[in-house]
């Protein structure tokens, strides 16, 4: 296994682990005597947060459309010298298959709506759409001009959510931990891997859209 494999790894459990922390803090709202996943799920409570609902419910849509038209994400994903708009709808597919359409399905309907109740749906919207479009750029550029996932728009809320919590958190311990995530987006960013940009972007919009915004309410991690 190469060095550049190993950090790679290294930065996926940097911001995993601190990002499913921050979001079961934050969940801790809408369960606090329940265990974690089951505190995050309760974030899809009623009111349903409508935006979150409808990206979820996009990525959904086009996972059937591609699993039943596999061509599509030739006409989708980007390529080298492909046109412009492909920086948007390189994520609307998976080009990685099932697996990768799963994994970012479920963290799509983790982090959205928790995303959407503390940023605000058009926050929210501005963040995921700015941070994927940006690394999809930087990628269609050099850095990986085949492939396609909207992974890194995810990584643009987690990195915007983490950032607010750095600035504005109520428990110290988290805040700091909470920096794993700009520094692995750094880190990800010299290994010319386009999930940094996303995480980096998002953090900047974050810190200028909610730095002097305070969290609603005060947590405590269960």
């Amino acid at each position: 296994m190469s060095i550049r494999t190993v950090l790679l790894y290294v930065c996926a459990v940097a911001v995993i682990a601190p990002g499913s922390q921050l979001l079961a803090a934050l969940a801790t709202q809408w369960g606090r005597d329940a265990p974690a996943p089951v505190a995050v799920l309760r974030a899809w409570r009623r009111p349903v947060p409508m935006v979150a609902a409808g990206l979820v419910g996009l990525m959904a849509a086009f996972g059937v459309v591609q699993t039943a038209f596999p061509s599509i994400i030739d006409h989708l994903e980007r390529q080298p010298g492909a046109e412009w708009w492909r920086v948007l709808t390189a994520l609307l597919v998976q080009s990685s298959g099932w697996s990768q359409l799963l994994f970012n399905l479920a963290a799509l309907a983790a982090v959205a709506p928790i995303a959407e109740r503390y940023l605000g749906p058009w926050r929210m919207v501005l963040i995921y759409g700015v941070s994927g479009v940006i690394a999809q750029a930087v990628s269609m550029a050099g850095w990986s001009r085949h492939g396609a996932g909207n992974s890194v728009a995810i990584c643009g809320l987690v990195g915007a959510l983490a950032a607010w919590y750095a600035l504005r958190g109520a428990v110290s311990a988290l805040r700091r931990t909470v920096l794993l995530i700009p520094a692995a987006g750094v880190t990800l960013c010299l290994l010319t891997n386009n999930h940094g940009v996303g995480i980096l972007v998002g953090a900047a919009l974050g810190a200028v859209l909610l730095g002097k915004r305070p969290l609603p309410t005060q947590h405590k991690i269960t």
